[in-house]
């Protein structure tokens, strides 16, 4: 029955291989609420509950999209892990809840173990950056659903939060300011469009703005942010995190704020990076659009009182981050870009 399996196209002895070949470098992930290491059905955590008085979980589930094409395409993939882990610690974080611990589900047309521990071991540096435990996964060989070097890539985290502590935007109010961290770049959105603007360029070219290959900017890794911020949110001074995904700075923004309330964003207020004039003039794609696709340089908004300000940037330039104030609440609806 295995050498029949084997025939049809999955080797469950390349699995297993995978599976030794990642577990020494998942280990370095374990909390010490993990009881149990990798290969288990599943992933135990004993959530430690004296710690709280009202605990809430926090869930979030993502994967790395149409960014893996690239991937792909440079046949590199220690990055795209790191990406997966992002997606989802970052938007658990904009509730103020600290990410636990993660579990990936990667599917691909052929497994060889080699590039599986790769692809996985991203998944672990996005996880010690993130600060939680990589607790299980699924790896799925699928032969014929894939192209010949594809797969997919996909994760689901859980964080905690006091109850007292969550983060919902709903003490906004007028005046309140805008603090921008900066991206690493594309992070992982909006990449559709990326495929099309640079389809006739090779992924080595060096374009002046960039001042390397195009594949290493594009396949430059989402930034997370829970070790950076995690300090900061302490004592409920700050009133709203938006992570900059899908819709970028025009779709994500609006997300925090209670009705009646917009906000107003100073387009000069922090560095935009090169990949995204590049990206505009290459694909003569409109201002208008391109703030609702990309992140344009930053990768999370904070909303605090104005009082709060300084002490909240200094927070973060304690972290070693840059932060730009790059705003704030106005009355009526959406984005007002300046």
């Amino acid at each position: 029955m295995g050498d029949s399996y084997r025939s049809a196209g999955v080797d469950i002895e390349a699995g297993e291989r995978a599976v030794e070949l990642m577990k020494s470098s998942v280990a370095r992930t374990a909390r010490p609420e993990v009881l149990k290491g990798l290969g288990g059905f599943g992933g135990l955590f004993q959530l430690d509950v004296a710690k709280y008085s009202e605990p809430v979980l926090v869930s979030g589930t993502d994967g790395v999209g149409t960014k893996l094409r690239f991937a792909f395409m440079m046949d590199r993939h220690d990055t795209v892990g790191q990406d997966a882990v992002a997606m989802c610690v970052n938007d658990v974080l904009t509730q103020g809840a600290e990410p636990l611990f993660f579990l990936d589900y990667l599917a691909l047309g052929k497994l060889i173990p080699e590039k599986v521990a790769t692809i996985v071991n991203g998944v672990v540096a996005g996880c010690e950056l993130a600060g939680c435990a990589l607790i299980g996964g699924e790896t799925a060989e699928m032969p014929s659903f894939y192209g010949e070097g594809e797969y997919d890539l996909a994760g689901f985290a859980v964080g905690i939060v006091e109850r007292q502590n969550l983060i919902d935007g709903s003490k906004i109010r007028e005046g309140d300011v805008l603090l921008g961290l900066p991206s690493t770049g594309l992070h992982s959105n909006g990449f559709s469009l990326v495929r099309k603007v640079f389809d006739p360029y090779e992924l080595d070219t060096v374009f002046e703005e960039l001042g390397e290959p195009l594949g290493n900017v594009l396949l430059r890794p989402t930034r997370i942010y829970v070790k950076t911020l995690l300090p900061c949110l302490q004592d409920n001074k700050v009133l709203g995190i938006a992570h900059i995904t899908g819709g970028g700075l025009t779709g994500n923004v609006p997300r925090l704020l209670p009705e009646g309330l917009g906000v107003s964003i100073a387009l000069s207020s922090w560095e935009r990076l090169p990949i995204f004039s590049l990206i505009q003039r290459l694909g003569d794609i409109a201002e208008e659009e391109m703030y609702r696709t990309f992140n344009m340089g930053i990768g999370i908004v904070l909303i605090v009182r104005p009082e709060d300000e300084e002490l909240i940037r200094q927070r973060i330039f304690n972290q070693g981050e840059k932060c730009w104030t790059i705003g704030s609440v106005i009355a009526g609806g959406g984005v007002n870009y300046k």
